[in-house]
């Protein structure tokens, strides 16, 4: 069975190959996926370019992964509801009480797991 090619935020990229969002960017990229990295200050996070703020994506989005804690996602609450991503997994550490009652309310479905175990394992 051929596996589905995903459009995949990642919230929190860094170009820091230690970092988990490198580490998630590398293993999407591997399984083809396409993805749309979101960090301020950057352009170019491993031949990919980045965008600067999620107001800027029109695509229509299948994941959204967090590697932002609950401090700086509750800031961006309404531009992850705008975006109606079919999922958003809450990668450990990223936990948000606020964020999954908004995204509740919204019927945004929402798991909380690692994407890079989800990718090795084949259940992403």
């Amino acid at each position: 069975m051929k596996k589905k090619i995903q459009t995949v935020i990642d919230l929190g990229a860094s170009n820091k190959t230690h970092r988990y969002s490198y580490k998630a960017i590398k293993l999407l990229k591997q399984h083809g996926h396409n993805i749309i990295p979101i960090h301020p200050n950057l352009s170019d996070i491993n031949g990919l370019s980045v965008v600067a703020n999620l107001s800027n994506i029109h695509d229509k989005v299948d994941t959204l992964t967090l590697y932002i804690g609950a401090e700086r996602s509750k800031l961006l609450i309404d531009e992850i509801i705008a975006l109606k991503p079919k999922r958003i997994i809450f990668n450990p550490g990223t936990e948000s009480k606020k964020l999954v009652k908004k995204l509740s309310q919204a019927k945004i479905p929402f798991i909380h797991n690692c994407t890079l175990i989800m990718l090795e394992t084949n259940e992403f």
